[in-house]
């Protein structure tokens, strides 16, 4: 089945990487409304997962992700109509030069091909990897959980459905429905069909990508964010922004999942905080300054200040200086995002110049990690590495290159 999927997904790409931009967005929109139009099936087979996910005693956190409802869909088909807008990479000239030989050299963006992408329960992946695939020339292979699988499925087919419409090969997007572990061993081994793999899911999920592929791998990060208040910051925003990164949706990796605190302002800031946390029933777990204030509270040890808990739980770590905070960041986060809460600029500079993540804010939520919120219509998913890609990984992210060379009969 996989050999097969992936030969159609060689023919379709043949096809797929000619496509203009016109018919590319032509199609993009249609696969839009067609997501509203199946707006009812969609959320039928979302509450199939949603009940299973239920029987199975799923976290709220990943029922969160699991979850479906007519705005998410909305968001997804907004997603799909924001990427269709968006300046078209493929075939920019990125440099050109000619050569003392008269060589004419051309750098020149291309799809990267066919791109297989590994994921848990988060249906709206499915319409956003389809959306900035396709608006890159590629053709993409899913691999979704079982979690997700009605969901999935249902997706799918209403886009396939839209390129079909649209005069476009529907294997510009395959959903691979086995959902056994042994299918996904294969899958991640298909260098014969697929350019690159992305893994999108918990810690497990993709080390197992990581160490198991034969496919070159981009990896996306699981999100232990951390914000930092430190003691020249305004405390009112501080709690705000802490609010919002921890409770706004706590089952998605930008969420924040540990603060550290200047012993300058933590006095003033626990109190506070636990008041807070109190109301949005988030379970705090701290170092021995705060327990020493609220010895109700659980003590955190080495696992939860490394933990992404997606789940209403918090670390609390108090430290005597910036460079004690980045280097306690430094040391548990996983590269993602992470925030300083100040005034002073000249701390908030040394702090985004020397906390390595992906994404360093200041006086922001780390909630805003995010290929819309960025302006990217979509994202395949937020790169913790360094090759190739970081962060949000938009249109760009999607594409290579190759060098084009003109000569008049040159030889060497």
């Amino acid at each position: 089945m996989l050999k097969k999927m992936g030969e159609q997904a060689i023919k379709a790409k043949e096809t797929v990487e000619l496509l203009s931009t016109e018919q590319k967005n032509e199609a993009l929109n249609l696969a839009a409304r067609m997501l509203i139009r199946d707006t009812d099936r969609i959320l039928a087979a979302n509450e199939q997962d949603m009940e299973a996910g239920r029987k199975k005693g799923m976290s709220q956190g990943l029922l969160d992700r699991l979850k479906l409802t007519k705005d998410r869909i909305l968001d997804m088909s907004e997603g799909i109509r924001q990427v269709a807008k968006l300046p078209d990479p493929v075939g920019e000239i990125l440099e050109e030069w000619e050569r003392p030989n008269g060589l004419f050299i051309q750098k020149k963006r291309v799809p990267l091909g066919v791109i297989g992408i590994i994921y848990e329960a988060r249906p709206n992946v499915t319409a956003d990897a389809f959306a900035l695939c396709f608006k890159t020339g590629n053709v993409v292979m899913l691999k979704g959980g079982s979690d997700a699988i009605h969901s999935n499925t249902a997706i799918t087919e209403s886009l396939r459905t839209a390129l079909s419409e649209a005069g476009v090969n529907p294997d510009a997007i395959q959903l691979i429905r086995d959902t056994d572990r042994e299918t996904t061993a294969r899958f991640m081994k298909l260098n014969a069909y697929l350019d690159v793999l992305i893994p999108r899911g918990g810690a497990g999920l993709i080390q197992s990508v990581v160490n198991n592929s034969t496919i070159p791998v981009i990896e996306t990060g699981t999100g232990n964010c951390h914000i930092y208040v430190d003691k020249d910051a305004d405390l009112e925003m501080a709690l705000e922004i802490i609010i919002n990164a921890k409770t706004q949706r706590i089952g998605v990796c930008n969420a924040c999942e540990s603060l550290v605190v200047h012993e300058a302002v933590a006095k003033e800031v626990y109190p506070l905080l636990q008041k807070a946390m109190e109301k949005k029933q988030v379970e705090l777990r701290g170092d021995e300054t705060f327990c020493a204030l609220f010895p109700q509270c659980r003590a955190a040890d080495e696992e939860d200040y490394a933990e992404e808990y997606l789940d209403y739980i918090l670390s609390v770590k108090t430290v005597k200086s910036l460079e004690e905070a980045i280097s306690h960041i430094n040391r548990y986060h996983t590269m993602h995002s992470d925030c300083i809460v100040t005034k002073s600029a000249e701390r908030a500079e040394y702090f985004l110049n020397r906390v390595d993540s992906a994404c360093v804010y200041w006086n922001a939520s780390t909630r805003f990690t995010d290929g819309f919120e960025f302006g990217f219509g979509a994202e395949i998913g937020i790169s913790t590495q360094k090759l190739h890609a970081r962060g949000p990984m938009g249109l760009k992210e999607l594409t290579s290159y190759k060098y084009l060379i003109k000569g008049t009969g040159q030889i060497r």
